[in-house]
C-alpha cells in the first residue's frame, strides 16, 4: 500500500479511538454491555442524514428495474456480507427471482464464512466478479465499504460504470476515496467505534439499516407491497401458507376460510386473489388487470372497478 493511503486510513473517522469506551476492559459485564449499546444509538441518526441519497438511489434502482435491469451489491468482509444477506432475503420476503438483487463478496462464498481479507486489495478481481455477472447499462451497482477506501470495491466500480451501469458507494467516512469511482455517494458517518477500527459494530448497524431500507423501498415502489402488505409472498411452507392466508384476510376484510378457498381457485397467488375479493372480477380478469398495471394491485383494482 502506498504511503499516503496509509496516511489516509489512518485519518479515517472509523480509525480513530473513542473516548466513551477507552476503559471497556475495566467494566463489569453489565456495564461493558451497556456501554457497548449506547454507542448504538447515534447509528440511526447517522442515517438520517443520508435519507435524500437513499432516496435518490431508491428511484434511479426503480427506474432501472421497471426496464429489466438488476441490482448488486459488492464488498468486501463485513461490507460484502451486508450486502450478500440483504440481498439473499429479497427472493423469500417480495417473491421475486435470485438474480434481480445479488450480492458479490470478495473471496466468493467461502468468504461468508471464513477470513478472505487479502481478496479486498485486489481491484481487478473485483472488476471480473462484475464482468463475469454480465452487468450492463440497463443494472444498478453498489459498492459497500466502511473505509471508504476497499480496491477491490473501486474496481468493481469502475467495471461498472464502463459497462454503462449506474454506480453508487455507501461508506462510512466522509470525503471518501470511492466517491470518485461511483456517480453517487451514500455517506453516513458513524464516527469511532466502541472497539477501535471494529467497522462490524457501528458502521455494519449503518449499512444493514441502510440495505434493508434500499430493497424495502424498491420492492413497494414496484408493487410488491399493497398498503404494508407482502403481497408477493410464495406459499412454500406452512408458515408462509398461514401468511398468505393472513394477507388476504387483512386486505380484503373476508375471513381465513374464505381466504383459503379464494387463494386455493387462483393457485396460491396472493395478488389476483386480492382483486378477485375486492372487484368481484374473475381470475383471468385479475391476472390480465395486474400485467396491465405492472404488477400494482391498487391499478389492477382502479381498472377493474372503473375508477
Amino acid at each position: 500500500m502506498e504511503p499516503e493511503n496509509l496516511q489516509y486510513l489512518a485519518e479515517l473517522e472509523t480509525e480513530q479511538r473513542n473516548p466513551v469506551t477507552l476503559d471497556i476492559d475495566q467494566l463489569s459485564t453489565r456495564d461493558l454491555v451497556s456501554r457497548l449499546h449506547a454507542q448504538n444509538y447515534g447509528v440511526a441518526a447517522a442515517v438520517e442524514t443520508a435519507l435524500d441519497s437513499v432516496s435518490l438511489i431508491v428511484e434511479k434502482s426503480v427506474e432501472r428495474m421497471e426496464r429489466g435491469g438488476r441490482l448488486f451489491y459488492i464488498g468486501a468482509g463485513t461490507s460484502g456480507r451486508l450486502g450478500v444477506l440483504d440481498a439473499s432475503e429479497c427472493p423469500p420476503t417480495f417473491g421475486v427471482p435470485p438474480e434481480l438483487v445479488q450480492g458479490i463478496i470478495a473471496g466468493g462464498d467461502i468468504a461468508l464464512r471464513s477470513s478472505v481479507e487479502s481478496t479486498e486489495d485486489q481491484p481487478d478481481q473485483g472488476a471480473r466478479d462484475i464482468i463475469d455477472r454480465g452487468v450492463s447499462a440497463k443494472d444498478v451497482v453498489i459498492g459497500i465499504a466502511a473505509s471508504g477506501r476497499t480496491p477491490y470495491v473501486a474496481g468493481a466500480l469502475d467495471a461498472a460504470r464502463s459497462a454503462g451501469a449506474l454506480t453508487c458507494v455507501l461508506v462510512n467516512v466522509s470525503r471518501s476515496i470511492l466517491s470518485r469511482h461511483a456517480e453517487f455517494t451514500i455517506e453516513v458517518v458513524t464516527g469511532p467505534e466502541a472497539l477501535t477500527g471494529s467497522t462490524r459494530l457501528k458502521a455494519g448497524t449503518a449499512q444493514k439499516m441502510v440495505l434493508n431500507l434500499i430493497t424495502t423501498a424498491v420492492m413497494v415502489r414496484l408493487g410488491k407491497a399493497y398498503s404494508n402488505l407482502m403481497v408477493d409472498v410464495k406459499a412454500s411452507n406452512v408458515k408462509l401458507v398461514d401468511r398468505a392466508i393472513r394477507i388476504v384476510s387483512a386486505a380484503t376484510g373476508i375471513d381465513n376460510n374464505e381466504a383459503r378457498h379464494v387463494l386455493e381457485q387462483n393457485e396460491w397467488q396472493v395478488k389476483p386473489a386480492i382483486v378477485v375479493i375486492l372487484t368481484g372480477c374473475t381470475s383471468a380478469e385479475a391476472e390480465s388487470a395486474l400485467q396491465r398495471g405492472s404488477g400494482h394491485i391498487s391499478s389492477a383494482i382502479r381498472e377493474r372497478s372503473g375508477v
